[in-house]
């Protein structure tokens, strides 16, 4: 279980909790008729269409922050479900917080470095993210998703066709960020919003295993529209986990102490485990 649970909080970071926004809107006569017309568009399109979808590029600009808080589940035969909390601001900073038996794990990501606490392995100190976290954390970090403002980011988008995702037509895009790293996005061809998007790879029993990452139970936050289920599939292997949102509060105060590295309270008081205390 603690296993998973490191890996439950890598895969959420991987994701971005608002890696690309909602779905599953069900389509009105006026949607169809507007993917049929649509069936020739190309990428930019798709995407323009994608952003106003979820809410039009004015108002994420307006997001400076949010904090999102649910449940995770955690494997194991009882799957248990975990609370957790994320926190995203501008430019580039994260923090993703989960609680198991009074304990909490959490890992920072301050925009160039990342630290990361594991007192579910009875590592009560503050480790340096490795090479690999911090570059995925990097490209994870940004509070709006891959696709809006893409071009400015260095990324382009390519058209690869179409494909049924779970009974919904659906635009398969190629995000290709500015260090060449790639990824698949399905946008309903109805709602121009995501159903489905690569994760990365997990590497498990000695190979690599593909992640896709859907996105479920959409909802309008603050004029945003934002996903309040991720089911993240890996390939081989069952069953899937969920991450549930249950609160979303946009533009919340945060300091940026709270993205800074951890400082460790090590309270050493008889016939209790020392606790971890940031700030």
């Amino acid at each position: 279980m603690c296993r998973f649970l490191l890996k439950a909080i890598s895969a959420v970071s991987v994701a971005g909790v608002l890696a690309s926004g909602p779905v599953a809107f069900a389509a009105s006569t006026a949607g169809t008729a507007q993917a049929a017309a649509a069936s020739h568009m190309g990428a930019a399109q798709i995407v323009e269409r994608n952003v106003a979808a979820r809410g039009g590029l004015q108002a994420w600009h307006a997001v400076n922050t949010m904090t999102m808080s649910g449940q995770i589940e955690a494997g194991g035969t009882k799957n248990t479900r975990l609370p957790f909390t994320m926190t995203m601001k501008r430019p580039n900073k994260s923090r993703f917080e989960i609680r198991f038996k009074e304990q909490t794990a959490f890992q920072v990501y301050d925009g160039a470095q990342g630290w990361k606490v594991r007192p579910f392995l009875g590592r009560n100190e503050v480790e340096p993210y490795t090479p690999a976290e911090a570059k995925s954390a990097a490209a994870s970090a940004d509070l709006e998703g891959p696709l809006i403002d893409y071009a400015s980011k260095g990324s382009r988008v390519e058209a690869l066709g179409m494909e049924s995702v779970e009974g919904h037509r659906a635009y398969v895009l190629k995000l290709t960020e500015k260090d060449n790293t790639s990824r698949r996005i399905w946008i309903d061809a109805s709602s121009f919003l995501e159903l489905k998007i690569d994760g990365e790879p997990r590497k498990l029993d000695g190979r690599m295993h593909n992640v896709a990452i859907f996105y479920r139970d959409y909802r309008k936050e603050n004029g945003l529209v934002i996903p309040h289920t991720l089911e993240t599939a890996v390939s081989g292997v069952k069953p899937t986990h969920k991450l549930t949102i249950e609160h979303v509060t946009v533009n919340p105060p945060a300091d940026d102490t709270l993205f800074a590295k951890p400082q460790l309270a090590m309270a050493k008081v008889p016939g209790q485990q020392p606790q971890a205390a940031s700030h």
